[in-house]
């Protein structure tokens, strides 16, 4: 008996001391996630870009990993809303990029995405595409470059003596120089023949219109991460087709979201291998 009582008085101590350790890691790992602070990400974003940026998978990845979404009262200061640990817009126009200049300066210590000078140079096509042609970029398949462009500031009515002296072969793809998210600065069209150019609506840049698959790239970059989607764009222009259509042919976003080719059949030198050497020396 007395064995007995001592071998439970010993299992009582190792279950007490047992429960003690169990008590003492339970309040450890509690206070732990107590002193995890939340990210609040407080976003800034047209209704379109708010419906279709956050998704309900989004929204529950976001909440697993600690991050809430609240929404930016753009009709209130900045400054009174928060506290936010991120700033995530897509908005533009003067006032809200003082806005935006104002708050950074009052609040360093919240990141804003994007920083509004940092954005501002592609926000011009002009500025944008010369980058591009300034990088030179070549591979074993051929050149990586900026189509034959120019830049008309003003006066339609100059649009065609100007094309002529820049040598430019039709069609030209006329696009709106300011690139700032609204529905105008999507307005593409396709321009058939001299006699159309003088009804284009300047300031825009003009590129020579180059048949490319009906399938276009675009590649974001996120840190040490790149991520490659395809989308449908203007299809190929047969040589009748430049000799006989007149006028100018407005199109919509044919690259938009909307219009994924992502499960498009390519050819495998283009899907693959060409984007690939493209990216390495990009990046």
């Amino acid at each position: 008996m007395r064995l007995n009582g001592e071998i439970s008085y010993r299992n009582d101590e190792d279950e007490e001391m047992k429960n003690e350790r169990d008590s003492s890691l339970s309040c450890s790992i509690g206070a732990d996630i107590s002193q995890q602070k939340e990210l609040v990400v407080g976003y800034a974003l047209t209704s379109k870009k708010t419906k279709s940026f956050l998704q309900p998978k989004l929204e529950g990845l976001a909440r697993n990993k600690g991050i809430s979404f609240v929404a930016i009262d753009q009709n209130k200061p900045l400054s009174d809303q928060g506290p936010f640990d991120i700033v995530l817009h897509k908005l533009s126009g003067k006032e809200w990029r003082r806005i935006l200049e104002d708050y950074r300066q009052k609040h360093p210590e919240v990141t804003v995405l994007d920083p509004p000078d940092a954005i501002q140079h592609v926000y011009n096509r002009q500025s944008m595409l010369q980058d591009v042609a300034d990088l030179n970029l070549s591979d074993n398949y051929g050149i990586v470059g900026v189509p034959r462009q120019l830049f008309i500031m003003k006066d339609p009515s100059a649009i065609p003596d100007a094309v002529a002296k820049a040598r430019l072969t039709l069609p030209l793809v006329a696009k709106p120089l300011v690139v700032d998210g609204s529905a105008k600065s999507h307005e593409l069209s396709l321009a058939f023949d001299k006699c159309s150019l003088s009804k284009l609506d300047p300031p825009l840049v003009l590129q020579e219109f180059v048949n490319h698959g009906g399938v276009l790239f675009k590649v974001y970059i996120v840190g040490d991460a790149i991520k490659v989607v395809r989308r449908f764009s203007l299809p190929d222009v047969s040589k009748r087709e430049m000799l006989s259509n007149t006028g100018v042919l407005p199109f919509p976003r044919v690259s938009c979201a909307a219009a994924s080719a992502d499960n498009a059949d390519l050819d495998p030198a283009v899907a693959g291998e060409v984007l690939q050497s493209f990216l390495h020396v990009l990046y």
